[in-house]
């Protein structure tokens, strides 16, 4: 009996120590996904393949680090609301083209797409201290743009873009108008549960009532529970269903957590969305939701006259079309 329960505490033991050593060693590889199995780092398309209007823009993060970025503009002379967009963990920002196609023609704005370090072309290695000084440097770059209204700056993430989203609108009140998050974790040490369920006994944050004792191992927790509650920009909170990676109930969560100290909070359910085609599910009302949410949080200041605002819809509508075909 003794040597049989205590072959057994050994063994809990061993996959304890092994999945301990798991998440030490291979942890960014779960988080940070920059090369999809089977693929290349390098961009298989640019926008010129979808016939968009861009500019390659390359940055410096705060520590030094040379990032890129592809800044789609939704025509030439005219102006729009402007999302900054930080995408899933999975792939580059190539993955993403053919959606920011679609919320250029449905919403009729411009779109700055960064590559976080270590992604596409940009230099270095993921970690989060390095994304938020990532994602600062592309807020920087477009408050200081002459050709876009900085005032309608809206920052908008999925997944892991809403971590670092939520992050980046918390600190920069003056700079962000407005944040949308789509089916995004409460924090990474809850996702660790959800990866590998046997952790969830040693790590987690939201909700936990007793100490866990692996936190201190996990170097990007992306505490996104935490930063929601401090940002005070109007939130839109888009839950897929059907996410198959991020359990829904996050985003209840984060919602709730955000809505106690800002009025301006709106939450909205995709019942088909799933982790990464909520967005494509949704349909009209997917983008009706957003377009909605962008009327009454980043507004013209001033209505352009109203013949060349006409032509400018025009001009954009023949250019999609072109796109389409």
């Amino acid at each position: 009996m003794v040597t049989y329960v205590s072959a057994l505490f050994y063994g809990v033991g061993g996959i304890v120590v092994a999945g301990v050593a798991l998440l030490v060693a291979f942890q960014e590889k779960l988080v940070y996904v920059p090369v999809l199995p089977g693929l290349s780092k390098s961009y298989p398309i640019t926008p010129a393949r979808l016939n968009l209007i861009y500019e390659d823009v390359w940055l410096r993060s705060s520590d030094g680090v040379r990032l890129h970025s592809w800044f789609i503009k939704m025509f030439p002379d005219c102006r729009g609301p402007t999302i900054l967009f930080f995408q899933e963990n999975a792939g580059n920002i190539a993955h993403r083209l053919e959606m920011v196609r679609i919320m250029i023609q449905k919403l009729k704005c411009n779109v700055f797409m960064l590559s976080y370090r270590g992604y596409g072309e940009s230099e270095g290695y993921p970690s989060q201290h390095g994304i938020i000084k990532d994602a600062q440097a592309a807020l920087d770059h477009l408050s200081q743009r002459t050709d876009i209204d900085t005032s309608r700056i809206v920052v908008f993430g999925r997944s892991l873009g809403g971590a670092v989203g939520a992050v980046l609108t918390k600190n920069n009140p003056e700079k962000v108008s407005a944040l949308i998050l789509e089916n995004t974790f409460t924090s990474i040490l809850d996702m660790a549960g959800v990866l590998l369920p046997f952790l969830k006994w040693f790590i987690g944050g939201s909700g936990t009532k007793s100490l866990k004792l692996l936190n201190f191992v996990v170097r990007s927790p992306w505490k996104t529970i935490d930063a929601i509650g401090e940002v005070k920009q109007p939130v839109l909170f888009l839950s897929g269903l059907q996410d198959e990676m991020v359990p829904p109930f996050h985003m209840k969560m984060l919602y709730a957590k955000a809505a106690t100290r800002n009025s301006q909070c709106t939450f909205v359910e995709f019942p088909s969305g799933m982790h990464m085609d909520t967005w494509l599910t949704g349909g009209d009302v997917y983008w009706r939701t957003v377009m909605q949410f962008l009327a009454k949080h980043a507004p013209e200041e001033r209505k352009a006259d109203t013949a060349d605002e006409a032509v400018c819809l025009e001009e954009v509508s023949t250019q999609l079309a072109t796109t389409a075909t």
